[in-house]
């Protein structure tokens, strides 16, 4: 609840005798202003005069002494430890943190320089590797998401680095980024670092499948791994969270082979050997349907659907049908989940999906024959349809509730169905 909403529909719920005026002024006082305008400022302010520093120096670096530029490489990120430090300890949360992710930048730019200085010639990523470091422990002391996106994007531009330059993967890197992190994310399940991370650790993967010359689709592996461990995280938003990027990854790989599926000439880059395959999928997937069982998500389990192995049937009309079923199933699984929770947003989510096979299947199978106008009909009969089913289904629900509540009522209250019948008198 934020202090605007408060501030909106407070003074309406003290008309309606929801709330006095005395506990309204209590819940203003527990939602105090953020003021992130004025945080801003220092930040932005700091960033500032750091790049007109960063410039000065850059112009005339090669016309410096050598031990000037190790001094000057030393005192920017040491200073801007210090001055986040100070900073966060007279309570100026986003400045210190600010100023702690720049010292954090500053130091991996120095790794960076010093090797340049002394013309080192690195083989492997040992020392870009003490940058991820530096990156996890300040995650850790500070606890800050500014610190978490800075070392999960530092994570990526390393392994970047290891796969375009050396042409090898730092296995080190990623468990620094998963195993790191991931503890830091199961302690904290924050929804933005989890999102961050659950991104992150998609381009680890992607870049390990680029390394091996694997099939590309051994990428959902590592990916629904992902996945299932939000299905474990007790915190359902910060399990969500995380499970977002592989199921976004997920589905537009099903929507692209709907699309583009139309021959067999993908054969060679998707499909790998299918026992092995199936195998590594499976415990994924028995992993994922454990956690949704201690969890009580099993309602959440059509989303697997969008991992089906369709690529294995043959191009052409088979693929298409196949692919476009799936996309409507996990559209329809979406909009029931969505529909009993009454959450807005995924009831939204679940419409777009709809829309969007349905647009699929207009333009793959019926593009040649079918009216626009009828596409529509189709549509709009579709959703309409869909949504009387779930309003029937909850219809009917609260109706088997309701004479449930009654007689709970009466044994509440200590009356029951014999006191209350008068006694005859023959």
């Amino acid at each position: 609840m934020s202090r605007k909403f408060l501030e909106t529909e407070g003074p309406a719920w003290v008309a309606e005798g929801l709330i006095s005026e005395e506990q309204r002024r209590q819940l203003l006082a527990r939602y105090p202003p953020e003021g992130q305008a004025l945080g801003l400022l220092p930040v932005l302010g700091s960033v500032l005069v750091g790049l007109s520093g960063l410039s000065l120096v850059a112009a005339n670096w090669q016309a410096l002494p050598e031990v000037l530029r190790l001094a000057l490489l030393l005192g920017s990120f040491t200073g801007a430890y210090a001055a986040g430090t100070y900073f966060l300890r007279r309570g100026n949360l986003d400045l210190g943190h600010g100023l702690i992710g720049l010292g954090l930048v500053l130091f991996g730019a120095s790794i960076i320089l010093t090797s340049q200085l002394y013309q080192l010639v690195g083989y492997d990523a040992s020392g870009l590797l003490a940058w991820v470091v530096a990156g996890v422990a300040l995650s850790y002391v500070y606890g800050s998401r500014l610190l978490v996106l800075l070392t999960v994007l530092i994570g990526a531009a390393v392994q970047t680095y290891c796969v375009e330059a050396l042409g090898s993967f730092s296995y080190a890197t990623a468990a620094l980024v998963a195993g790191g992190m991931g503890y830091y994310w199961w302690r904290r399940p924050d929804a933005v670092s989890s999102t961050v991370l659950a991104a992150g650790l998609l381009w680890q993967a992607g870049l390990l499948i680029v390394v091996l010359h694997a099939k590309i689709t051994w990428f959902f592996v590592p990916a629904m791994a992902i996945y299932a461990a939000g299905d474990w995280q007790r915190s359902r938003p910060g399990g969500r969270a995380l499970q977002g990027p592989p199921l976004v990854a997920a589905y537009l790989f099903m929507f692209g082979l709907a699309t583009f599926g139309e021959t067999d000439t993908y054969a060679n880059v998707l499909r790998p050997p299918l026992l092995p395959y199936l195998v590594a999928l499976g415990a994924v997937l028995a992993l994922s349907v454990a956690g949704k069982r201690a969890r009580g998500r099993l309602g959440s389990l059509p989303d697997w659907l969008l991992l089906l192995p369709g690529f294995y049937l043959p191009g052409g009309l088979p693929l298409a049908v196949a692919t476009l079923v799936v996309l409507y199933a996990h559209a329809g699984s979406v909009l029931a989940r969505a529909h009993r929770a009454e959450d807005p947003e995924q009831l939204t989510i679940g419409a777009v999906l709809f829309v969007a096979a349905t647009m699929v299947a207009y333009f793959k199978l019926t593009w040649g024959f079918l009216d626009q106008s009828l596409f529509f009909l189709l549509g709009g009969v579709l959703l309409l349809g869909l949504s009387w089913y779930l309003r029937r289904r909850n219809a009917q629900t609260l109706a088997a509730a309701a004479p449930a509540a009654p007689q709970a009522a009466g044994v509440s209250a200590g009356v029951s169905p014999a006191a209350e019948t008068p006694p005859r008198h023959d």
